[in-house]
C-alpha cells in the first residue's frame, strides 16, 4: 500500500477492465516516471473523449458527431446489416475488408447471471431500423460464446417472421492451428460450417 496520490492513481487504474493489481502498480509508477509531456498528452486524450466522443444516433458505434463515419458512408450497402455486441467488433470486422454493408451495436449481450436482459441492449432499436424493409439480409456477428449465442438465437427468433434472411458469422479452426489443440466445441462447429471446396 502507498500513501496519496500514487495510491490513488494505482486505485483508479485497477478499476479498469483487464488491469489488476500489479499491472495498475506498474502503469502508475510508469506514468510517474514520465515524462510531464506524455503525461499531459494522455491527460488531454482521455479528457477530450469523453468531451467528445458519443454513440452514432444510428447503429450505436461509437462516433464524435451524430452520425458515425459508416453511416455517414453513402458507398455502404443499406440492404445488409451486422449485428456486433461492442463498437470494437466494428472495428474487427472492417479491418477485415469483406463487410460493406451498415452495422448494429448493442452495446452488449444478454447475461442473465450479470442481469443484462434483451432491455439492457439496443434491440428495440434495431427493430425499429428492420421495420421499414429496406434491410435484406441480417448478419448475427456476437461473440462465438454462451451470451453471445444466447443473443444471436434471441434475435433469430424475433426477426423470423420478418422474413429476413438471418446469417451467423461461421466459427471453427483458425488459420494455422492443430487439430490436436482444438476444444470439442470448435471443432464440431468446424465440421457443421464446413463448405465443398
Amino acid at each position: 500500500m502507498y500513501e496519496g496520490a500514487i495510491q490513488d492513481l494505482i486505485d483508479e487504474l485497477g478499476r479498469l477492465p483487464g488491469v489488476g493489481p500489479k499491472s495498475a502498480q506498474r502503469i502508475a509508477f510508469h506514468i510517474l516516471s514520465a515524462d510531464p509531456t506524455d503525461v499531459k498528452r494522455l491527460a488531454v486524450a482521455l479528457q477530450r473523449v469523453k468531451e467528445q466522443v458519443r454513440f452514432c444516433t444510428t447503429c450505436f458505434n461509437v462516433a464524435e458527431a451524430e452520425q458515425c463515419r459508416i453511416c455517414r458512408d453513402p458507398r455502404r450497402h443499406d440492404d445488409v446489416l451486422c449485428v456486433v455486441e461492442e463498437p470494437k467488433d466494428v472495428v474487427a470486422v472492417e479491418r477485415t475488408g469483406e463487410f460493406r454493408g451498415r452495422y448494429h451495436v448493442l452495446g452488449g449481450a444478454i447475461n442473465p447471471l450479470e442481469g443484462i436482459g434483451p432491455d439492457h441492449l439496443k434491440i428495440r432499436e434495431l427493430m425499429a431500423r428492420l421495420a421499414d424493409g429496406s434491410v435484406k439480409e441480417l448478419i448475427l456477428a456476437t461473440d462465438p460464446n454462451t451470451e453471445g449465442e444466447a443473443t444471436a438465437t434471441y434475435l433469430a427468433l424475433l426477426v423470423k417472421p420478418m422474413g429476413l434472411a438471418v446469417t451467423r458469422l461461421a466459427s471453427g479452426l483458425p488459420v494455422g492451428g492443430d487439430l490436436e489443440y482444438a476444444d470439442e466445441i470448435t471443432l464440431g462447429r468446424a465440421f457443421e460450417g464446413r463448405r465443398a471446396i
